[in-house]
């Protein structure tokens, strides 16, 4: 069975807070309860991420607000965050990352730890996302990484919180599908979102993987649809996404995408809409 059509089924988005104007104007070009995630930055106020939030919230989208464990300076912090999103029904879903800062300002050095608090089960969460790298981390060693993978997901289990992983977006769809066989090797039947960026320009993706330690060698950018000879352009996840549909199959559990804005919101939106209008009817059994 080709998966593309079922990948292209329940997408989800990323925009940070500054996006919220373009995601406003082009909600209605996405499917009522389309996921969106609202990435928390430092150079962004909790009220604009929060208003972000409210607003997929008001336009039938599902907002899914990121909370960077290292950037709470206290519990108390948190809560209030929580609170906030809860006043604007925002709060049932949420995405925990460690964060960009090395050193914790508060009490939680890593999402696990967040998670571990039970302040989400007790905030009203029902679904917690988590993080998950193909590639690898740059400042992560991979054996930590399938252990915290792990630890997420019994620690979701043990609080009857439901739970997902989206990944760090990738080129190669190799290193996508080996990861995915790994996680389900360990037990961890989790949904995965697979994260693959949306149309945008060729040097501006070429910055955004070195940045987050995502392989751009000569090979994986011409399969996927770009060279590092010229940075010039625009390159989209066509390629990539037909030839993971093409190598999925039922023993990789549910897989969805999950669409990397990057500041191109109008261009993701666009393509989700004509690649959903483009796929191939889902095949049933």
């Amino acid at each position: 069975m080709h998966r593309t059509p079922t990948l292209l089924e329940d997408l989800s988005v990323e925009i940070t807070a500054r996006d919220t104007p373009a995601l406003v104007a082009r909600a209605a070009d996405l499917p009522a309860g389309t996921r969106v995630s609202v990435t928390h930055l430092g150079t962004e106020g909790a009220a604009e991420r929060r208003e972000a939030a409210a607003a997929a919230a008001r336009a039938e989208l599902v907002p899914v607000p990121h909370l960077a464990a290292r950037r709470f300076a206290s519990e108390s912090e948190l809560r209030e965050t929580l609170a906030g999103l809860r006043a604007h029904e925002a709060h049932e879903r949420l995405f925990v990352v460690g964060g960009d800062p090395r050193t914790p300002a508060g009490p939680y050095a890593s999402a696990l730890d967040l998670i571990r608090s039970g302040v989400l089960a007790e905030a009203g969460a029902a679904e917690v996302g988590i993080t998950g790298y193909p590639e690898g981390h740059p400042a992560i060693a991979d054996d930590a990484l399938w252990a915290a993978l792990g630890a997420k997901a019994a620690a979701l289990t043990d609080q009857g919180l439901a739970g997902s992983i989206t990944t760090q977006f990738s080129f190669d769809v190799d290193a996508v599908v080996s990861w995915i066989e790994r996680v389900r090797e360990l037990g961890i039947g989790l949904p995965i979102r697979v994260g693959v960026p949306g149309p945008a320009g060729v040097r501006r993706l070429v910055a955004f993987a070195r940045r987050c330690g995502v392989a751009t060698s000569a090979g994986i950018a011409r399969k996927y649809g770009f060279s590092l000879a010229s940075l010039v352009g625009t390159a989209g996840p066509d390629r990539f996404v037909a030839e993971l549909g093409a190598r999925l199959d039922d023993r990789h559990g549910e897989v969805r995408l999950h669409l990397f804005t990057f500041g191109t919101l109008d261009a993701t939106v666009a393509w989700a809409g004509e690649a959903r209008a483009n796929a191939l009817p889902v095949e049933r059994p």
